[in-house]
């Protein structure tokens, strides 16, 4: 296919988070100095983040962030689910990389292209990419504020079924070296249901979470007893990070925009998670 040759414009800066480099910058400094730093006995390999606007989800995603501080990764995969575009693969976006107003990220073509070549379900593509599209884009000045150089793999999910993560998850873990490669996988819970109801149905995914048990996540979200829009990138990322070497998960902090707004009538939940 023909691939694009620019950069993906920050899309949602302005909607999620500030345009303005500087406020942004003192935005990410305030979010990310507040959370304590975790004293872990083995190496980080994935954070499980949320996806809305920094007001209501930034200081869940921020636990998760501080965690990296000044890390030295050098590669991270992005995963996030598509809200805009459907298909039947795994998107690496197909230009030279992402901007945002903290600068470019590059695209880790080497990684991407043996992605690629390990499996016909990876595609280099525009879709699940688009200026619309902010589950993927939201972690990116995060990451950049957290560990400064790194290059990046953007995957979007447009289906999220069991073969298509357990292709991704072993595509990943045949490719990546462990060392200084961290995986992100972004997701929100539930949508639109009472504070209690939210914290019934988000408990469920917390506990499985906590457990480092995929497959429970994964029958709770076929049973219809919790929820994720991006259950695909997390059971993936939990997946790759145990072939990894990862041994244990740890959930650091559970909201929902209720705790924010005071609207406690229709709410999103957002969690933040490190698998280490």
């Amino acid at each position: 296919m023909s691939r694009t040759t620019d950069y993906r414009k920050a899309g949602v800066a302005g909607l999620f988070y500030s345009r303005d480099k500087l406020i942004l910058e003192r935005e990410l400094s305030m979010l990310l100095e507040a959370p304590p730093v975790m004293n872990l006995p083995r190496r980080i390999r994935a954070l499980i983040v949320p996806h809305a606007g920094y007001l209501y989800s930034g200081g869940v995603a921020a636990r998760a962030y501080s965690q990296i501080l000044n890390a030295d990764y050098r590669k991270v995969v992005v995963i996030a689910p598509s809200h805009k575009d459907s298909f039947d693969f795994c998107s690496i976006y197909s230009g030279l990389g992402y901007r945002t107003p903290l600068g470019d990220i590059s695209l880790d073509e080497s990684i991407a292209q043996r992605l690629i070549d390990s499996s016909p379900n990876i595609r280099y593509s525009e879709l699940g990419h688009s200026s619309s599209e902010h589950s993927l884009e939201v972690q990116l000045p995060f990451l950049q504020w957290s560990l400064g150089k790194f290059k990046m793999i953007p995957i979007s999910m447009g289906e999220q079924s069991e073969a298509l993560i357990k292709n991704l998850s072993k595509s990943l873990s045949e490719v990546l070296s462990p060392d200084h490669t961290l995986i992100v996988a972004s997701s929100d819970l539930s949508h639109m249901y009472s504070d209690h109801q939210a914290r019934s149905l988000d408990q469920l995914a917390v506990d499985a979470i906590n457990d480092f048990d995929e497959e429970a996540l994964w029958q709770e979200i076929q049973a219809g007893r919790t929820e994720m829009c991006g259950y695909g990138p997390v059971i993936a990322a939990m997946k790759t990070a145990r072939q990894m070497g990862a041994r244990q998960a740890r959930v650091l902090l559970y909201r929902n925009s209720g705790d924010i707004t005071g609207n406690l009538d229709e709410v999103v939940g957002y969690l933040a998670a490190i698998i280490y």
